[in-house]
């Protein structure tokens, strides 16, 4: 970890990454990076990895070997029982720039950041889904 204030990581949400990658935790997490806020659910890495292959398996020669390789990836990862974490994974993710609709606004992302680039976080996730109880 890096001394400079500007590269620290919040050791607490450091906490809850381990958490997901260790034992399959996940958490609705809202996230503000440089200006943006990135909402959606934080998941284990091993759980990022395989739904990232999956999109490419059914595809070209090209997509089936992108697919393998991910899959190789989260394989080291489970071999390495890292103590330290540095990024943080969400699904189903939805990034807001202003007052302006979040992008992108439709479909299941998974999204991949830097702990180190997180300026802060609350638990819970934004909707922009109106809800009308009557």
């Amino acid at each position: 970890m890096s001394n400079e204030p500007d590269k620290m990581k919040d050791s607490i949400l450091e906490f809850f990454v381990q958490a997901a990658n260790k034992h399959d935790f996940s958490l609705d997490i809202t996230l503000n990076v440089k200006g943006a806020v990135i909402t959606g659910t934080m998941v284990s890495a091993k759980e990022y990895f395989d739904t990232l292959s999956e999109t490419f398996e059914e595809g070209s020669e090209v997509s089936q070997k992108v697919s393998e390789q991910l899959t190789r990836a989260k394989d080291t990862l489970e071999t390495h029982d890292k103590v330290e974490a540095h990024f943080i994974h969400l699904k189903n993710t939805k990034v807001y720039c202003g007052d302006s609709k979040p992008t992108p606004s439709r479909g299941k992302i998974l999204w991949r950041g830097k702990l180190c680039e997180i300026d802060g976080f609350f638990l819970g996730r934004i909707s922009d889904r109106a809800t009308t109880k009557t």
